[in-house]
């Protein structure tokens, strides 16, 4: 089916992968320059707002230290050695999509619509969906519904958090017009799990899906089980094993 995604693409977790990779750490510009070196299609990107109404690039809510990157300055993340979204986006090159995670905050509900982090974050959108592959992931269906009715160029995945029912997932991304579903892939059921009673196959989920007219995202399978989902058909799995599962791939290809 066309989409978003041909064959199966590889997105690279945060960067090269979670936490230090080959001695780089996440959300940095290293890091999504060395995923883009090793092969990877898209590149995903945490994006969180400030007390200061930037963005800057970090999956936890807070610093290691327990502060909040909600209640910092743009200067304190930067003290902290937190990139901005600008900074992020510039060290990837621009024939490698950009997939945006972002990461609400308990604020965007009581705050000036203005400020809400979607919302800060839409002018990028509309700029990087014009020279680049981009599309917009999130936990919170309301970013998605946002995304969709101001940038509808800009595609969507619903991500409905760890271990989330096949059923929900593939379902709630239909009713909230997602053309992505992304699936963790402990939902999936990773190799050596035993099986779960009620969970359908990848392959049986994949097609309702495709059905459907969404296209499949997976994170964070290895590459064992990455290659087995592309053999399911799987449309794009966000990894933290880059080049791992670029030749896993590139292997299970005829």
């Amino acid at each position: 089916m066309s989409g978003v995604f041909s064959a199966t693409e590889v997105v690279g977790h945060r960067g090269l992968g979670r936490g230090v990779v080959e001695g780089v750490r996440e959300n940095t510009a290293e890091s999504f320059a060395a995923a883009a070196a090793a092969g990877a299609d898209w590149v995903e990107v945490d994006v969180r707002r400030t007390a200061d109404d930037a963005l800057v690039l970090h999956h936890d809510a807070a610093l290691d230290d327990g502060r909040a990157i909600v209640d910092l300055s743009a200067t304190e993340c930067a003290r902290a050695g937190l990139i901005g979204l600008d900074e992020g986006l510039a060290a990837i090159p621009p024939g490698v999509g950009v997939d945006v995670d972002v990461k609400s905050v308990m604020e965007d509900a009581v705050d000036a619509p203005s400020r809400r982090t979607v919302s800060l974050l839409l002018p990028y959108l509309r700029r990087e969906s014009a020279r680049r592959r981009v599309f917009v992931c999130s936990f919170d269906p309301g970013v998605l519904l946002a995304v969709g009715e101001a940038v509808p160029g800009v595609p969507t995945a619903w991500m409905p958090f760890v271990r989330n029912p096949l059923d929900s997932a593939v379902a709630g991304a239909v009713g909230m017009g997602c053309p992505i579903v992304a699936i963790d892939a402990r939902s999936f059921g990773l190799t050596g799990e035993d099986p779960r009673p009620g969970r359908r196959s990848v392959s049986y989920t994949v097609d309702v899906a495709h059905r459907a007219g969404l296209q499949v995202l997976s994170w964070c399978p290895d590459p064992v089980d990455a290659a087995r989902f592309a053999q399911a058909g799987v449309d794009a799995v966000v990894v933290d094993d880059v080049p791992g599962t670029v030749s896993a791939l590139k292997a299970d290809r005829p």
